[in-house]
């Protein structure tokens, strides 16, 4: 994060920077921009860059709405002159007529994190963006852009790490000359796959983090005749793509997670620490929703086998210590990892959704139970994107949490981000429904 101290103008002088990109997502997770010249900053600054929103994508507007105000934010203010010389990103808070667009996914995440800070938290959270790096042939068809990448058991692998070896350490040294700390890239389970990770910090910070990340790795790849894909399950044998979340609490800067006293399930959790896990896990089936958002994302947590032998996919919403099988791991006693998300997921929706479960588990001190179990009323997590999409409409708590950008006065009659974002979903999901897939004409064409 850059010096706060310093309005955009000096960044620029600062850093030599030449072209901004004024940068936001829409409620998908689309990233959109406008590239304004330096000579521009001043007027930018003040009043933003305009946008129409319609055209921007899932954003709740209509053609006939006024523009969309992108107030770019310094804290954020990123130079990025291995993308091109001169260049910089700015993430901004979409507002229209003044006021913050409460369908915008950055102003849903400080909403949210306003509620922590008034139950007296300030959330913290790491984020693993898995993905991975195709190439398209001549005929469409997709395949891994290493050749060589073809073993049954690739995670790991060292040889794989070293064939992609300049893309590797171009994302590494432009993490590190972002300050993100990167300290680990590897090879992830899939043939193709791969994982870049970065040191946590703030949740709005890291939720802009993965936002960059995944321009960068698109833009990096794209140089070397690549596609790095963040599509959860691109390749039915395959692993599918995580993006799991590693989240915590502070108080006036202290750790609230870990406690000082006897334990009995053995994780060297606090009270806050279970609350915090249970209602996650009380609220699974309709965090998936914002978690796992395309009917792809089903594909991968509904694999009972793929090619390496495992899917590293919950199927059920439990909690455990360090066992990579739950969909609440606890590594240790300074955070809990939600391994629900994948690549498809909105960083700023599934980081604002999980704090205001978590948040609710809190304030009605639930109990996550024994550990491996999970909430009794829940058998498993959603089969399909319709069934997520249809608990989210039943969890008044997960509804409200894409609501809390919403002003006071938001006019009854209006649509709500979280029936918005839910017909957006459900159109989603009769889209893929009535196309007419390969798997069909096989099975049907001449069965009868």
């Amino acid at each position: 994060m850059t010096d706060t101290s310093h309005d955009l103008a000096e960044l620029c002088a600062k850093t030599g920077t030449k072209f901004i990109l004024a940068m936001f997502v829409d409620l998908r997770g689309k990233p959109c921009a406008k590239l304004v010249p330096v000579e521009a900053v001043d007027e930018l600054s003040t009043d933003g860059v305009g946008f129409a929103g319609y055209a921007v994508g899932a954003i709740g507007q209509e053609p006939k709405d006024p523009d969309l105000m992108a107030i770019p934010d310094p804290s954020s203010f990123l130079p990025v002159p291995f993308i091109k010389e001169g260049l910089a990103i700015v993430h901004c808070d979409p507002h229209v007529e003044g006021k913050p667009w409460p369908f915008a996914p950055r102003n849903i995440l400080k909403a949210l994190i306003a509620q922590a800070d008034s139950a007296g938290f300030e959330p913290w959270v790491g984020a693993e963006v898995e993905y991975f790096l195709l190439k398209r042939e001549a005929d469409g068809s997709l395949i891994t852009a290493d050749a060589n990448d073809d073993s049954d058991r690739p995670c790991y692998d060292v040889r794989g790490l070293t064939r992609m070896y300049d893309h590797l350490t171009s994302v590494s040294t432009a993490m590190n000359q972002l300050g993100w700390s990167n300290y680990a890239n590897d090879h992830e389970d899939g043939n193709g796959q791969f994982e870049q990770n970065f040191a946590y910090s703030d949740a709005l910070t890291t939720a802009d983090r993965v936002v960059t990340l995944r321009y960068l790795l698109s833009t990096f790849a794209a140089e070397r005749g690549m596609i790095a894909t963040f599509m959860p399950k691109p390749f039915a044998e395959r692993t599918g793509s995580g993006l799991h979340l590693h989240l915590s609490l502070t108080s006036n800067g202290q750790p609230v997670f870990p406690t000082a006293f006897d334990d009995t399930r053995g994780l060297g959790l606090s009270d806050v620490a279970y609350g915090f896990v249970a209602g996650v896990l009380e609220h699974a089936p309709a965090l998936q929703s914002v978690m796992a958002p395309t009917v792809n994302s089903y594909k991968r947590t509904g694999a009972t086998a793929t090619r390496s032998g495992a899917s590293w996919a919950p199927r059920v919403p439990t909690y455990g210590g360090n066992d990579r099988t739950h969909y609440v791991r606890i590594p240790d006693d300074q955070r809990v990892e939600l391994r629900g998300g994948d690549g498809s997921a909105n960083p700023y929706l599934a980081i604002a959704a999980a704090l205001g479960a978590g948040l609710d588990g809190i304030k009605r001190s639930l109990d996550p139970g024994a550990l491996g179990s999970c909430p009794e009323h829940i058998s498993a997590l959603p089969l399909t994107l319709l069934h997520a999409v249809d608990a989210l409409d039943a969890d008044p708590v997960i509804t409200a949490t894409l609501d809390a950008a919403l002003p006071a006065d938001w006019d009854a009659e209006k649509e709500t981000v979280s029936a918005y974002f839910a017909k957006l979903k459900r159109e989603e999901f009769f889209s893929w429904h009535s196309a007419v897939s390969s798997w069909e004409v096989d099975q049907y064409l001449t069965a009868f």
